[in-house]
């Protein structure tokens, strides 16, 4: 009997569906949406395309549960920690901050709007960016300022991200790592003057 051919099989863990979602936003990021195909994803994590039959049955379960992913892990790596912040000024800060260094979720973000046309991706976005102004428009709102100044700030804010993200998939603006924290400095500034 060979003794090695279990511990063979034992030493390669089954993949779960979490590892599928994070390879297609992996790749998503890095390539676009079509991109994220069931053979090149199998091969990106050594396994052979039963393993994702296992858990999904088309390419487009794959993509709505990695981008149901993506919105569950921003909203509570970014959203939810800031939110806990009494201080709505500093709360604001500190979402700049947070979000500033978050490139992953940057560069998936500019795939999902290179995408937009597709069936999956605008409702996403869409939801995404309407949670994202109204919890810029509620810190606005208890930072004092009034409804309309609250929303057209959070307005300004997230088209300001968008725009920074849009401009670093197409290689603008290039900065040193101090260039851009200083960027980050003035744009909190701006936004939310002391």
């Amino acid at each position: 009997m060979n003794t090695d051919a279990p511990a063979k099989a034992e030493s390669k863990p089954r993949l779960s569906a979490a590892d599928w979602e994070h390879a297609a936003l992996e790749t998503l990021a890095e390539s676009g949406l079509a991109a994220v195909a069931v053979e090149p994803l199998a091969r990106r994590l050594g396994v052979t395309k039963g393993s994702f039959y296992w858990h999904f049955t088309t390419r487009e379960a794959l993509i709505q549960a990695a981008l149901d992913r993506w919105e569950r892990e921003d909203e509570q790596d970014v959203l939810v920690p800031t939110g806990a912040i009494p201080d709505p000024r500093e709360r604001l800060r500190e979402l700049v901050r947070q979000v500033s260094h978050k490139r992953p979720s940057h560069a998936v973000l500019a795939a999902l709007f290179r995408a937009l046309d597709q069936p999956l991706i605008g409702p996403v976005v869409e939801r995404v960016s309407a949670r994202r102004i109204g919890f810029l428009t509620e810190a606005f709102r208890h930072a004092g300022f009034d409804p309309t100044h609250a929303a057209n700030r959070a307005r300004l804010a997230y088209s300001a991200y968008v725009g920074f993200v849009q401009l670093s998939r197409i290689g603008q603006p290039r900065m040193s790592h101090e260039e851009f924290e200083a960027y980050i400095r003035d744009f909190i500034e701006t936004l939310v003057p002391r």
